[in-house]
């Protein structure tokens, strides 16, 4: 409980480096512990955040002698997706190890969340100002060179949006388009986004011990989500834990009596009675 008490302060402090914050996320759901390499021992390698010092020192050294910082950030993007391989393509699905952030960027297989933070961490050591915006339909990373000038760009494949692409996402928006403002996405939104995805991987590959964790960190930051509850009470039922699970459910269906699935649920809940065996 102590270390869910820490990890808790540590996820709602805005002075936690985000990355770092990943990290402790990593810990505690995985239960692994970071370590430092060990020589030939490709194993511990992977779960090394060494190369990350490499690659920002190697990214600093190809743009130490030129002067635009437009020129700058360009070629910062070229040297980090081409010559560190960091481009890749948006996948359906995502394994449980690019959620693991040493071992996704030495494997170069990252989540799109893991992958815009260390993106990020590696442009703002070089110098610049970078922060997570949601353009629709994706989370991305602006790059802001100067007063004047902010590149958008997709943190998986590297490509910018220019402006007619912005625009064009934009207008998606609801509202008056000309009041349309890009706002930096805040830290517990990028938390909530990045334990989400990892809880769905997760429930996918059956480890409902290890997204029942995400759920309750998502309950800690946002503790009246239904739909968070609703996913509690399924991990909980998963687990042979029926009846703490019918409060959760309950919660969801008064919550959301017109969701389709808090329907179905509602028709479940008043079918079954809780004088039924649970298994442990």
């Amino acid at each position: 409980m102590v270390m869910n008490t820490l990890l808790l302060s540590e996820l709602k402090s805005d002075d936690k480096d985000l990355l770092e914050t990943l990290v402790l996320l990593e810990e505690h759901i995985f239960q692994d512990i970071v370590c430092q390499p060990i020589k030939h021992d490709t194993t511990q390698v992977d779960h090394s955040l060494d190369p990350l010092e490499k690659i920002i020192e190697q990214c600093q050294a190809v743009i130490a002698e030129i002067e635009s910082p437009l020129e700058q950030a360009e070629i910062l993007l070229n040297e980090l997706y081409y010559q560190h391989l960091f481009i890749d393509k948006h996948k359906n699905v995502w394994p449980l190890d690019s959620f693991k952030v040493a071992t996704s960027l030495n494997q170069r297989l990252m989540s799109p969340m893991v992958k815009a933070v260390l993106v990020c961490e590696i442009i703002n050591a070089c110098g610049f100002v970078t922060d997570l915006v949601f353009v629709p339909t994706k989370v991305m990373v602006r790059l802001c060179c100067d007063e004047q000038h902010a590149i958008i760009f997709d943190a998986v494949t590297g490509e910018s949006l220019d402006w007619h692409e912005l625009d064009l996402r934009l207008d998606d928006l609801e509202g008056d388009p000309s009041q349309h403002e890009i706002a930096s996405m805040n830290r517990q939104a990028i938390l909530v986004e990045h334990l989400s995805v990892l809880k769905s991987a997760l429930i996918r590959d059956l480890a409902f011990d290890k997204a029942l964790l995400c759920v309750d960190l998502l309950l800690s930051l946002n503790p009246d989500d239904p739909l968070q509850r609703r996913d509690r009470g399924f991990l909980l039922h998963q687990l042979d834990c029926f009846k703490v699970a019918v409060d959760d459910y309950r919660y969801f269906v008064e919550q959301c009596p017109k969701d389709p699935a808090a329907q179905l649920l509602k028709i479940q809940l008043d079918n079954i009675t809780l004088t039924e065996p649970t298994f442990h």
